[in-house]
């Protein structure tokens, strides 16, 4: 077995064990916090609450008697105090009354031929002893929560309390001295005097604050609220809320232990899940992952409404919490697997195009799209025409947006022809620059686009019969000035031949004019040579042609002519052999040219750099060498004809190197151009292998 094998096999068994591992993990962390919350009712606040007196329990059985108290003293007093009708007011009688009146107002059998007087009066005839009663429901009310309240202070076993307005007082104790309270283990104190309450750091709970606010803001003076905590009804308390806190912190633990568990396993799934091992960039999918993602998400939403309606039953109707994990292992198993394939549909990138709903509208948009491409102008119109219809009848309950939708279309369709339109017209009046801007892929859009290709043709055109005359002319005053020069020379000396008698001038001047004669043969046979080249017409004979030896074999042959100019030349090639298909003479022709410029250009006594390099199909050659002249001119014009990088025209080239070079290589399917950076002058030449 090879690495990679045992490498997947052990990333199979870790995955294995991690989706275990986290399965269980969620499985139990859930089932503990149900355990506690559905089962044991559990409070999780207790984790955090300081001690007893600083509980939610404490704090409910202190404001449960002291809010009874308050009732007691502050709204009922006594019972005979509640029939007398002292708790009622005239307010709450009206209150009922127009609620009575709205509810018979609304019945149907009201008639609305009524005016609001005659309606009323005709209301408190019909109901006169429902209003009559009114009173004696409300002192029922009052009575009826009076005595439940009395009842709620009774049944705190252990709890002593005391309060009194001044007049009535209720109390389960014979002694009602506020230091037979304080004698207690807890208690809380409220009256005019003072507040206080022990322990006093209960103090910091809010609900303190409350009761202290509610008893001194009553507006009775005499008010006294006083509750006492025995030791019988705390010992049992403390018991219960320490062993409360002990297992529900215990719990608590369990469910960070679990999560945290959870959280890393869950991370690691989701790094590792869909990769063979560790580095492997590639996502494996499987049978489950072939299932449409959209559906996928229905499963799992699906699952997540089976458990938490099993959960509902199981914990609030059947009270079974053995159920409660295995269940939730097998609907989270199944979940997890669903998840992890929506993950690495996500890493694919494929979670939308995956989809049901994507492949459905893909197909359809495809379908209109291809009989839209594919169809003439008219059968476009005729889809539209059958097509929109149909749209507007399958969205009738938005109809009104459909039809916005169309009429914003006609206007925009209109508006890109009015620019198409306008557009035409600038282009007939001359404005050849003139672009039509229509984006996107319609018919206008396209049309638009085949004019402004017009137009940038008609530019273009425009711009080469310029550059077209302008290269003419510079031609012609190139060809005039290079010819011109060695011809008035010989017409002079020629002239000076004819009156000179002394032999040695003679000879001179016979030498100069045949210096000069060679000079114009030359300039002529270059032109002639340039002309040849360019058209094309020159046989090619293809040969296998090592290019290193070409070069270093010719480079042999000038030697003297390097020695003389302190060239030092640099050659780079491969190790390996590098044959090209072309014709030994051209190619040579072409290479010489090169040379030659450099001889003519290049700056005395600097480096020549020829880097020869293999592209596979091609085999790319660069020359580059430093100018001793400035090359103030582009590379495009160095390449036109009697054009020299010494404007000047001191040297003694003509311009006509690099356009026979360029022309013989591409007359061998090559390609020829050149580049310069400063004075860096750079010819790049590839031939084919």
């Amino acid at each position: 077995m090879d690495i990679k094998s045992k490498s997947f096999s052990h990333s199979i068994i870790t995955k294995l064990i991690v989706f275990i591992i986290t399965i269980l993990c969620f499985t139990c962390a859930i089932t503990v916090f149900l355990d506690i919350a559905g089962f044991h009712r559990g409070d999780f606040e207790i984790v955090f609450e300081k001690d007893y007196y600083h509980s939610s329990d404490y704090e409910n059985a202190s404001n449960q008697v002291i809010q009874s108290l308050s009732n007691l003293i502050e709204e009922y007093k006594s019972e005979e105090h509640i029939l007398e009708g002292g708790t009622i007011t005239q307010e709450e009688i009206a209150s009922k009354k127009d609620s009575l009146y709205r509810d018979w107002r609304y019945n149907r059998d009201y008639n609305t031929t009524l005016s609001e007087e005659q309606g009323y009066e005709r209301f408190e005839e019909l109901y006169a002893d429902e209003i009559e009663q009114i009173k004696g429901n409300l002192i029922s009310e009052d009575l009826k929560q009076y005595n439940s309240d009395l009842r709620r202070l009774d049944e705190y076993n252990g709890i002593i309390y005391y309060g009194s307005d001044g007049e009535n007082i209720f109390t389960n104790s014979t002694n009602p001295d506020k230091e037979f309270f304080k004698g207690h283990p807890s208690y809380l104190i409220f009256d005019k005097a003072e507040a206080t309450v022990f322990p006093e750091d209960i103090k910091e709970n809010n609900f303190f604050y409350w009761l202290e606010s509610s008893i001194s803001n009553s507006g009775q003076q005499d008010k006294a609220v006083y509750v006492a905590f025995t030791p019988q009804f705390l010992e049992s308390r403390i018991g219960a809320w320490n062993s409360e806190k002990a297992f529900i912190t215990y719990c608590m633990n369990q469910i960070i232990g679990f999560t945290l568990g959870l959280v890393v396993a869950f991370i690691y799934l989701l790094v590792i899940i869909g990769r063979k091992f560790f580095g492997d960039k590639d996502v494996h999918l499987n049978f489950v992952d072939s299932l449409y993602t959209d559906i996928n998400i229905v499963i799992c939403l699906s699952l997540i409404g089976l458990w938490f309606g099993s959960m509902n039953f199981i914990v609030f109707e059947n009270k079974i919490s053995q159920a409660i994990f295995p269940i939730t292992l097998l609907i989270g198993t199944i979940g997890l697997i669903f998840v992890l394939s929506l993950v690495k549909r996500i890493k694919n990138g494929s979670l939308i195009k995956h989809s049901l709903t994507f492949a459905i509208f893909y197909k359809l948009f495809k379908l209109i799209k291809d009989i839209y491409d594919s169809g003439s102008i008219g059968i476009k119109v005729a889809l539209i025409v059958i097509g929109y219809p149909m749209i507007v009848a399958l969205t009738f309950f938005i109809f009104p947006l459909t039809i916005g939708f169309a009429v914003w279309l006609a206007f925009k369709k209109v508006k890109e022809f009015k620019a198409i339109k306008e557009g035409v017209t600038k282009v007939k009046e001359g404005e050849l620059n003139y672009k039509i801007d229509i984006v996107g892929k319609g018919e206008f859009a396209q049309l638009a686009s085949d004019i402004n290709g017009i137009t940038d043709g008609l530019n273009k055109a425009v711009a080469n019969e310029v550059k077209s005359e302008r290269l003419k002319t510079e031609l012609i005053t190139n060809v005039s000035h290079d010819i011109r020069t060695p011809l008035t020379s010989i017409i002079t000396y020629v002239d000076l031949l004819k009156h000179e008698k002394e032999q040695a001038k003679v000879e001179e001047y016979l030498e100069v004019i045949d210096q000069k004669s060679q000079r114009l043969k030359t300039l002529t046979e270059d032109l002639f040579e340039a002309a040849k080249a360019s058209s094309g017409s020159i046989p090619v004979n293809y040969e296998e042609i090592d290019i290193v030896s070409l070069i270093t074999q010719g480079l042999g042959e000038l030697n003297d002519k390097i020695k003389e100019l302190k060239l030092d030349f640099k050659i780079n090639y491969p190790s390996d052999k590098v044959y090209i298909k072309a014709d030994g003479k051209l190619l040579w022709r072409a290479l010489e040219n090169l040379l030659s410029n450099i001889f003519k250009y290049a700056l005395e006594g600097s480096r020549v750099y020829i880097d020869i390099e293999d592209l596979g199909q091609e085999v790319k050659l660069v020359i580059k060498n430093i100018s001793a002249y400035e090359l103030n001119i582009s590379s495009d014009e160095l390449m036109e004809r009697f054009k020299r990088g010494d404007e000047a025209r001191t040297s003694q080239g003509n311009g006509l190197g690099l356009s026979i070079a360029k022309s013989l290589i591409e007359v061998q399917r090559g390609s020829f151009h050149i580049e310069i950076d400063g004075d860096l002058f750079k010819a790049i030449l590839q031939m084919p292998k």
